[in-house]
């Protein structure tokens, strides 16, 4: 024990272990009700999610005086099948009009009270057979949790009585927000229990222990519940924003990462634990020879995820700490909680399948042992077939489309009512009714500004709402087309032109359809700016812990290799299997983030190892061993990463389920075939090179079997 780090001994000492399981213990006491309440600061609406830049944020800002920022218009149309609408029907939503604005409700942090602001209409389309009635929602600070409740009133009251012959639908932006409001309610606690159930199955199938699963298990209940609370701390108190889709990958990435490291711990401190008697050095020595490896993983996606706060969409900027948080925690629970837990039940917890002292490691004469042999005998042919292969996946992948989806393209499973809404609205009223085209100008210029508006095509009824205040008017205008359509994003960039060409005006063009673009925009502006700065975070910490400049780099373009190769696929599989209209701009951008990061954890747990083995046998040999030795945690690693993140396809949403599919694709490509097959085949055929320019590089390094390996000099 005198000879490993004093550090590493820390957490599995004979005394030290119980003051770790009682401290992690104090603390999941002190956070779990805090985490209970991470759901109350979350902010799900859009203004939390606009770039600080962009000319939508700017008229937003603007429009405050004129249109309280928390009102959302919910769009309630009635469509009488096969003719005109009758004097019943009229007098249907004339009721339903007097019934929706006495809907009550009870946004976070206020008591209960009138949620609807006004109510205009009803009023007949041209066509005289569908009539409109505008609800303007007002949420407070509840965002999509008090839209969901409210929109599931408007439906029941509009739905209640109807004349034979009349149906109702809530759409617009209110009705969307409650239809997505709704799918993400109570999402947090299925998504829970999906993601424990595949966590479970794969450590049962892993370790074929009944209690062995349970310990990694523990130690993210703990992580999550930890995290939770510290986030929770910092929206509450320091200002970070946190939406309900970080709330929920939030969940993946702990249970993911976390037992990812857990199962690199255990496989690492059951191979010890046949070479030692004594569990608590076996342990000792497991961390020290793991710890570097888990640690220098946790770091390298905890700083890709802060890279994220460069960004300047602010849904993408606060993602960032949430994910960072998640990954620092569980990666502190793997490394303390865990030893400790470990150490203090012994061996009997491996039970069947017992390490006893003095036996052979399976490993050394398993599965990946012989795969390692196979990729041996020809290298170089190993690894140019497969990047040949991963290569031609790759080339799909410019047929992924990406850019603004439209609220009716966004669920992918079922077809709510608001999608219903929006199609029926569509045939009777313009496209764009409910989410109308803003414009703020100087008071002075308002005229200017209002002629300039209402002579771009596309746009119709350009008025003025209210008086001028603070020098500063604001109008409306209906689009005709859809506002999350690529017409109305062409009528955007055409009333800007128009607006911005009226001198001394100062005028800003925002509204739900400039939102949008906005925020594609800052997107794809995030996605060229973010992605070379986490690729280089990722080179510098392998650098840092190989110790190396060629390894590194070959390890890279592995990783990148193999992002390219998920998402053609996925491109592929999204188009002719899943039917999706496209993907959100940021797809790419997030993809990239946790197969880049994640996928460099594999790269660490194997070549790390590979590294401490050629020091002894020289690369060739270390190669084969690394492999032999992580191959079988790294598959188990890999496949319950895969798991988490396929869990999210449970949620009918195709920002989720896509990342949830293209994630968990490119770690099971990643795990068997980028990982085991090519780094292997490049690190043997590369050989001592890969550690260029340290010592290991230097000078023929002796293998176990008595060969020397051919280095470069220097």
């Amino acid at each position: 024990m005198s000879s490993v780090n004093r550090i590493s001994a820390l957490p599995c000492g004979r005394w030290t272990k119980w003051a770790v399981i009682v401290a992690w213990v104090v603390v999941v006491m002190v956070m779990a009700p805090l985490a209970g309440r991470l759901v109350h600061v979350q902010k799900n609406d859009a203004s939390s999610w606009l770039p600080k830049k962009a000319e939508s944020t700017e008229a937003f800002n603007l429009s405050k005086p004129f249109v309280p920022s928390d009102v959302y218009p919910a769009v309630v149309v009635y469509e009488r099948a096969g003719g005109a609408v009758t004097a019943a029907d009229r007098a249907k939503a004339t009721a339903d009009a007097v019934a929706l604005r006495a809907v009550t409700g009870k946004p976070k942090g206020e008591p209960r009270r009138s949620v609807v602001a006004s109510v205009q209409g009803p009023v007949v389309s041209q066509d005289g057979r569908a009539l409109q009635t505008i609800v303007y929602v007002r949420v407070g600070s509840s965002g999509w949790d008090l839209l969901g409740t409210a929109v599931k009133d408007f439906r029941r009251i509009t739905r209640h009585g109807d004349p034979p012959g009349l149906s109702s639908h809530v759409t617009g932006p209110a009705g969307y927000g409650g239809d997505f409001g709704n799918v993400f309610g109570g999402f947090d606690k299925t998504l829970l229990l999906i993601t424990a159930a595949i966590v479970v199955l794969i450590l049962l199938l892993t370790y074929r222990s009944p209690l062995l699963w349970l310990l990694p298990l523990i130690c993210v209940f703990f992580a999550l519940e930890a995290a939770q609370g510290v986030v929770y701390l910092l929206a509450a108190h320091a200002g970070l924003t946190v939406n309900g889709q970080a709330a929920f990958i939030l969940t993946v990435l702990v249970f993911g990462a976390g037992t990812d490291y857990a199962l690199l711990l255990i496989a690492r401190y059951r191979e010890e634990l046949r070479r030692h008697a004594d569990r608590h050095e076996a342990m000792a020595i497991a961390l020290h020879r793991a710890g570097p490896a888990i640690v220098a993983s946790g770091t390298t996606v905890a700083l890709s995820m802060l890279v994220l706060l460069v960004a300047e969409l602010n849904s993408t900027k606060s993602m960032g700490p949430v994910m960072a948080i998640g990954v620092a925690v569980a990666m502190l629970a793997e490394v303390t909680l865990l030893p400790a837990i470990l150490v203090a039940l012994g061996r009997w917890v491996f039970w069947p399948r017992r390490p006893a002292f003095g036996t052979a490691e399976p490993a050394e004469r398993g599965l990946w042992a012989r795969t390692g042999a196979r990729i041996a005998a020809r290298p170089r042919v190993t690894w140019l077939g497969t990047a040949v292969v991963l290569g031609a996946l790759s080339a799909a992948l410019f047929t992924l489309h990406t850019g603004p989806v439209a609220n009716k393209d966004a669920f992918s499973s079922g077809k709510p009512d608001s999608v219903t809404g929006e199609e029926v609205l569509t045939r009777h009223f313009p496209a764009g009714t409910g989410s109308p085209l803003v414009i703020v100008s100087r008071a002075d210029r308002q005229p200017q500004a209002q002629a300039a508006v209402a002579q771009v095509p596309g746009v119709i009824g350009v008025h003025q709402v209210g008086p001028a205040r603070g020098g500063v008017a604001y109008m409306e205008g209906t689009l005709t087309a859809r506002a999350d359509s690529a017409a109305a994003f062409r009528t955007v960039r055409d009333a800007r032109t128009a607006v911005h060409g009226v001198a001394g005006a100062a005028a800003k063009v925002g509204g739900g359809a400039a939102l949008t673009l906005d925020v594609s925009d800052a997107s794809r502006h995030d996605q060229w700016l973010v992605i070379p700065i986490v690729l280089g975070v990722v080179v510098l910490i392998l650098g840092l812990l190989l110790r190396a400049v060629v390894a590194p780099v070959v390890l890279v373009l592995t990783v990148v290799l193999s992002y390219t190769a998920a998402l053609g696929v996925s491109a592929l599989v999204f188009k002719h299997l899943f039917g999706f209209a496209g993907v959100d701009q940021s797809f790419p951008l997030w993809t990239f983030v946790f197969l880049v990061a994640l996928g460099t954890d594999y790269n660490i747990f194997l070549m790390t190892r590979v590294h401490e083995e050629a020091g002894r046998h020289g690369t060739r040999r270390g190669a084969l061993i690394g492999l032999a030795a992580t191959g079988g945690v790294i598959t188990s690693a890999g496949a319950v990463l895969a798991g988490t993140f396929a869990a999210l396809g449970s949620l009918p949403l195709v920002f989720v389920t896509a990342l949830g599919f293209t994630v968990a694709f490119g770690v099971l490509l990643d795990t068997f075939v980028v990982r085991s097959v090519l780094v292997t085949a490049l690190t043997l055929d590369v050989g001592a090179r890969m550690w260029w320019p340290s010592r290991l590089a230097r000078g023929p390094a002796v293998t176990s079997s008595g060969e020397r390996e051919t280095t470069p000099a220097g």
